[in-house]
């Protein structure tokens, strides 16, 4: 009896050892594979519409103060729409795009907007498009807890006109939303699969040049300078949410807010760990002059920070059909997209 109870336990000790030698080769052999053949954590997407799109209309990312025509501030939804593909990626880039109107008005379901989405959805991506407030939203002469008291009073001290002063203000709302929208798709990063390392923003005319201000200025930046006591609805924005984003795109957008920004400030915001940029803009732009996008050209290029630039040539402002080289916007933006993030194509 006893010489069998050894037995048993010699082989006891001989399969411990046993699952032990297995293990450790297990995991040395699965680390020399890691090693030879890295496990990509890049999103694929599809190189043509692939999937069936899904659009969860009018979701209110936070609200904003607004006026209700008498001069009283009221709390706001902001809405945003989120087009997704019908697949089962667990690990999709997202696109965030802020429309255009000259900050006095806009609308996210702009048809060229919605093509754009589904291109981008259709192959891979969760896009977002956003609504904001606008000069429409401000109405009143009270401006207290929409814009911090410096930007205000910078505001009227050099606005030549009501309509200017409100446009001004509006810049600085329209700033506030969209960085809440972007908090707004980080916090919800796991409802859509969404990998937060690939995060684009985009926009159109004041949309791109809100785009520029988003990818550049700092997170505090349009978010702290307001204390939430002047502000309630700021505890609607999901303020404990980081982000970066990697890329941007610019269509006929400018600096033209980072400049009021560090007028009001006395800083800059831009450095060397900026994101990415894509810029198309039309070479006979009457209203954001085509100067705007060698601005940011030169800027880019003093920093180091890889970009281009495609002159949209003899395209004036909202150049939304132009081609070049036989691709759309959405082909350009695609190709952009894919190869500086190092996205896999299908």
């Amino acid at each position: 009896m006893k010489k069998e109870s050894q037995r048993k336990n010699n082989f006891r000790i001989y399969n411990m050892n046993k699952i032990a030698y297995l293990t450790i080769f297990t995991v040395l052999l699965f680390t020399a594979c890691k090693k030879d053949e890295p496990i990509s954590t890049e999103p694929v997407v599809k190189a043509v519409s692939t999937y069936n799109v899904i659009i969860d209309e009018d979701i209110t990312y936070a609200n904003g103060l607004s006026h209700d025509g008498m001069n009283n501030t009221i709390a706001m939804p902001q809405l945003l729409d989120v087009y997704y593909p019908e697949n089962n990626s667990t690990n999709r880039p997202v696109y965030m795009f802020i429309h255009g109107g000259g900050f006095q008005g806009g609308t996210k379901t702009k048809p060229e907007i919605i093509d754009m989405a589904n291109y981008f959805a259709a192959r891979g991506w969760v896009f977002a498009s956003i609504d904001y407030r606008a000069t429409s939203d401000i109405q009143g002469s009270n401006f207290t807890g929409m814009a911090p008291q410096e930007w205000i009073d910078f505001t009227l001290q050099n606005a030549l006109t009501p309509d200017e002063a409100r446009t001004s203000i509006a810049m600085y709302v329209a700033q506030r939303d969209v960085k809440a929208a972007l908090r707004w798709m980080v916090a919800n990063s796991s409802t859509y699969n969404i990998n937060t390392d690939f995060i684009t923003v985009g926009g159109a005319s004041a949309g791109a040049i809100t785009t520029i201000a988003l990818g550049i200025s700092n997170q505090e930046d349009f978010r702290d300078e307001v204390p939430i006591a002047d502000d309630l609805t700021l505890s609607t924005t999901h303020l404990n949410e980081t982000y970066v984003v990697r890329s941007m795109i610019d269509f006929w957008g400018g600096n033209v807010k980072l400049e009021l920004f560090e007028s009001v400030y006395g800083e800059t915001r831009y450095d060397s760990n900026d994101p990415e940029l894509f810029i198309a803009h039309g070479t006979l732009d009457p209203t954001v002059l085509f100067s705007e996008a060698t601005e940011l050209d030169s800027i880019y290029n003093s920093l180091g920070i890889y970009h281009e630039l495609v002159p949209l040539v003899d395209q004036g402002h909202g150049a939304w059909n132009a081609t070049v080289n036989g691709k759309s916007l959405s082909e350009l933006s695609f190709d952009f997209l894919v190869e500086r993030q190092n996205l896999t194509v299908e």
